[in-house]
């Protein structure tokens, strides 16, 4: 058993992206109450269930009598794999396509134990139940076939994995942006309620100083002292306008510009960063925030 061709290994990855693609979106939709194609690919294909279930196959070689060490060795090999590619996703596209910081006993959000145990069954119902139909199908196919067969969907596979990843390359890079405009934008705001803040408490400081000075200018002349509290009034007003107000304004068009700059960058959803929102609806990332809005323009664009 397990003794197979490369064409016969490449065929089973192939078979078991696809058997993961209708598991997942299955049971993603049922969640979502409406369909959600599920995966990084435009085509019907998760490869981290193919990798996984070639790798189950793979270490179960040694024991494969023994349904317990078959059932921690898939547990442990899925579990490796589940990290490492989530881990790798994430510094690469700045997304975590699946995410477990929500589930018990999770090591940074890749991997779980729940999802861990559940490895470790699907290592025993794919070697004993599974894959016994799968491998019998592939044996009664021609071996020029089969090849063929490889071989086309392999440059489908390929070019389809280069146009995903540049995909998920342009959102990580938009979701940046978006991040860093959004603090930009809430520096300028605080320094707006700052300088707001600052401008109350000078008039109110300027106020009290006033009437500590008229206080002082009872016994002078009612000319004098109508003349220095004109003087004050000016100069206030002077430096509200010469200060405070340029200072207020060159804020509030900064403001205005990332207003425009972020709504900008948001419009540029297209098409493949849609898809890829939309097949990862669990998806999440340190940006947040910048997730969270564009999540809103996608709902737009389905509205």
């Amino acid at each position: 058993m397990y003794t197979y061709t490369w064409y016969q290994w490449l065929a089973f990855f192939y078979l078991y992206c696809f058997f993961g693609w209708i598991f997942e979106s299955t049971y993603v939709s049922l969640k979502k109450r409406h369909f959600i194609n599920r995966g990084f690919l435009h085509a019907p294909l998760l490869p981290l269930y193919g990798t996984g279930a070639v790798m189950m196959l793979w270490v179960s070689l040694p024991v494969k009598d023994n349904l317990v060490a078959v059932y921690f060795l898939g547990m442990i090999a899925a579990t490796v794999l589940e990290y490492i590619t989530g881990w790798t996703m994430e510094k690469l596209f700045k997304m975590k396509y699946w995410d477990y910081s929500n589930q018990r006993f999770h090591v940074n959000g890749y991997i779980c134990l729940s999802s861990s145990i559940a490895w470790g069954f699907l290592t025993l119902f794919l070697t004993e139940v599974i894959h016994k139909p799968v491998e019998a199908f592939l044996f009664s196919l021609s071996t020029p076939f089969l090849i063929v067969a490889d071989l086309l969907i392999s440059v489908l596979f390929v070019t389809d994995s280069a146009i995903s990843v540049k995909e998920a390359l342009d959102l990580a890079k938009l979701l940046e942006n978006l991040a860093t405009l959004r603090s930009e934008l809430d520096d300028v705001q605080v320094q707006l309620s700052l300088l707001k803040a600052e401008t109350s408490q000078r008039i109110d400081n300027l106020r009290v100083g006033t009437l500590d000075r008229m206080e002082q200018l009872r016994s002078d002349l009612r000319n004098e002292v109508a003349t220095r509290v004109t003087d004050l009034k000016d100069d206030t007003s002077l430096w509200l306008e010469h200060t405070l107000h340029e200072r207020m304004q060159s804020l509030t068009n900064k403001r205005q510009q990332l207003v425009q700059a972020r709504t900008d960058i948001r419009k540029r959803l297209d098409a493949g960063k849609q898809r890829l929102l939309r097949a990862n609806p669990y998806a999440s990332s340190r940006y947040s925030e910048a997730l969270k809005e564009l999540k809103e323009e996608l709902e737009k664009f389905r509205h």
